[in-house]
C-alpha cells in the first residue's frame, strides 16, 4: 500500500477519553515534552514509537487516506481510473479488476477511506443515496417487515411507501421517539430491518440510536441509520449499535454540490458480501470520476462542516428570539427537546435547521427574498441553501400524510454554507423585514 503519512506523532493526551484501549496506551507511553515524540516506556533506550494510525483523529484521517491501491508514481492526489474495462493477465486468469461495475481502483480508494472513517469492515459507493437505500431494502425478503420513522427524507418515504411494498415487503411508519410504539412495531410482525435517521429530515428530531438498535437486535433485525446530516465528522452510527451506516455523498462528503452519490458502511463479512452482491448485480455503483470528486471533497469535510456549524449556531440563535418564528428545530439549541440526547451520541449539532412561522405566505416570502441562500433541494454544499420542504424535497409525501406526521407547509429548512456568518444573518434579517412589510408583524 502507498500510505505514506509523514505526520508527526501527537501527544498521548489525545488518547484520553478513548476507552480502555486509549487509557492503556496512555499508561504504557509517555511524551517527550521537548519534541512531542511518543516514547515507549519500558523499552530499552526509550525508542520512539509512531502514533498508531487507528488513533488519528478524523481530520487527520481525512487528509491522509488509508488505501490498498498502489500508485507507482506516488501522486499527491488520488489517481483517477476513468475506464470501463481492465486488461487481464491471460485468457484464463483474472486480475484484481476487470469491469468497473464490479470494481474500480478509484472507487476502492473512496470505499476504503469511508470504511476507515466509519470504523467499519467495508464500505460501498453507490450512484446516489437512494440507490444505496434501495440496496438496503434488498436485504429484506417478501413477507418481511421494515420499520421506519414518520419524519424521514421525502425520497426515502417514496421508496418505502410506493416501491418496496410492490415486492411483498411490509413497511410500518412509527414515531421513533415513542419507544413503546417502536417496540410494538418491531415485535408485531416479521421485522428484519429498521431504517431511521437522526437527526431527522426536515424536523431535526433526535432519535436514540442505541435504544432503537437494542430493540431491533432483540428481534434479530438489522438497523440502517441515515447519517447524511451528521456524517462521520459528528456521529458514528456503527459505534452506537447500527449494522449499516448510510451517508449521502451528494451532501457533505463531496461538499460542492457537484456529485450525486451514496455510501454504505457495515461490519461483518456476511453482511458486506450481501451488500456487494446487489451493488454489482444491479449496477448501483458510483462512477470513477464522481468517486474522485468525493475523495477530493473528503479532505476538507471537517473544515467545511465546522464552519457551517458555526454559521448555523449564529442564525438559529437569532431566529429563536424572533417574534415571527414559532419554533426552531436544531439540536444545537439548549431549548431543543433532543439537545441533551444528541450531545451524548454526537460531537456536533451540524448545519441543518428548520423553523416555522405559522404562515405559509410569510415563509414563502422569506425563502424567496434571501439573496445569499439559494432556493433548492439538498444540503451540505459550500453555498447556503433554503427551501420549503413540503413543496420541494418532501412534496412526494401526500399532503394528508404530511399533516398527520406533523410536517407543516410553513416549515422552512436552511442548510448553512461557508459564507461569512454576519452576511448570512443580514441576508435573513432582510428577508424577514420584507415579509413583515408585506404580511405584517407578529
Amino acid at each position: 500500500p502507498v500510505a505514506r503519512s509523514r505526520a508527526s506523532a501527537a501527544p498521548t493526551a489525545r488518547n484520553r477519553g478513548r476507552g480502555a484501549r486509549g487509557i492503556a496506551r496512555a499508561r504504557d507511553r509517555r511524551e517527550d515534552a521537548r519534541g512531542g515524540v511518543v516514547m515507549s516506556a519500558g523499552t530499552s533506550g526509550d525508542e520512539p514509537v509512531a502514533r498508531d494510525p487507528k488513533d488519528y483523529k478524523i481530520a487527520t484521517k481525512l487528509a491522509h487516506a488509508k488505501t490498498s491501491v498502489t500508485d507507482p508514481y506516488g501522486a499527491s492526489a488520488p489517481p483517477l481510473y476513468q475506464t470501463a474495462t481492465f486488461a487481464q493477465p491471460s485468457a484464463t486468469e483474472n486480475g484484481p479488476y476487470d469491469y468497473t461495475r464490479s470494481g474500480n481502483p478509484t472507487r476502492t480508494q473512496l470505499e476504503e477511506q469511508m470504511a476507515n472513517l466509519e470504523c467499519a469492515d467495508r464500505a460501498f459507493a453507490f450512484s446516489s443515496g437512494m440507490s444505496a437505500l434501495m440496496c438496503v431494502t434488498r436485504l429484506v425478503n417478501a413477507g418481511e417487515r421494515i420499520v421506519t420513522g414518520d419524519d424521514i427524507y421525502g425520497g426515502t418515504s417514496r421508496l418505502l411507501a410506493q416501491v418496496v411494498p410492490k415486492v411483498g415487503i411490509e413497511v410500518v411508519n412509527v414515531d421513533m421517539n415513542d419507544h413503546d410504539a417502536v417496540r410494538a412495531a418491531i415485535q408485531g410482525g416479521n421485522t428484519t430491518m429498521v431504517m431511521m435517521e437522526s437527526p431527522t429530515n426536515p424536523r431535526l428530531q433526535v432519535i436514540d440510536i442505541k435504544a432503537i438498535c437494542d430493540m431491533a437486535h432483540e428481534k434479530g433485525a438489522l438497523v440502517c441509520v441515515d447519517n447524511s446530516i451528521m456524517c462521520p465528522t459528528f456521529q458514528a452510527p456503527l459505534a452506537l449499535g447500527a449494522d449499516i451506516s448510510m451517508t449521502s455523498a451528494t451532501k457533505f462528503i463531496a461538499g460542492h454540490s457537484d456529485v450525486t452519490g451514496g455510501l454504505l458502511a457495515c461490519n461483518g463479512e456476511e453482511l458486506g458480501n450481501r451488500i456487494y452482491f446487489h451493488q454489482n448485480a444491479e449496477g448501483l455503483h458510483l462512477g470513477p470520476f464522481d468517486c474522485w470528486l468525493a475523495l477530493r471533497g473528503l479532505k476538507t469535510m471537517q473544515l467545511r462542516m465546522e464552519r457551517q456549524q458555526e454559521n448555523a449556531m449564529k442564525l438559529t440563535a437569532w431566529l429563536e428570539s424572533h417574534p415571527r418564528v414559532n419554533k426552531v428545530n436544531y439540536p444545537g439549541l439548549k431549548a431543543n427537546v433532543g439537545h441533551e440526547l444528541h450531545s451524548k451520541q454526537a460531537s456536533g449539532a451540524g448545519s441543518i435547521f428548520s423553523f416555522t412561522t405559522g404562515d405559509v405566505e410569510f415563509s414563502k416570502i422569506v425563502v424567496e427574498e434571501t439573496k445569499l441562500h439559494k432556493i433548492t433541494v439538498s444540503f451540505g454544499g459550500t453555498t447556503s441553501l433554503i427551501s420549503l420542504p413540503c413543496f420541494m424535497s418532501h412534496a412526494s409525501i401526500p399532503a394528508e400524510v404530511r399533516a398527520a406526521r406533523g410536517l407543516p407547509d410553513d416549515l422552512v429548512r436552511i442548510s448553512c454554507g461557508i459564507e461569512d456568518a454576519d452576511d448570512l444573518l443580514a441576508d435573513l434579517q432582510y428577508a424577514f423585514a420584507v415579509a413583515e412589510k408585506r404580511v405584517g408583524k407578529a
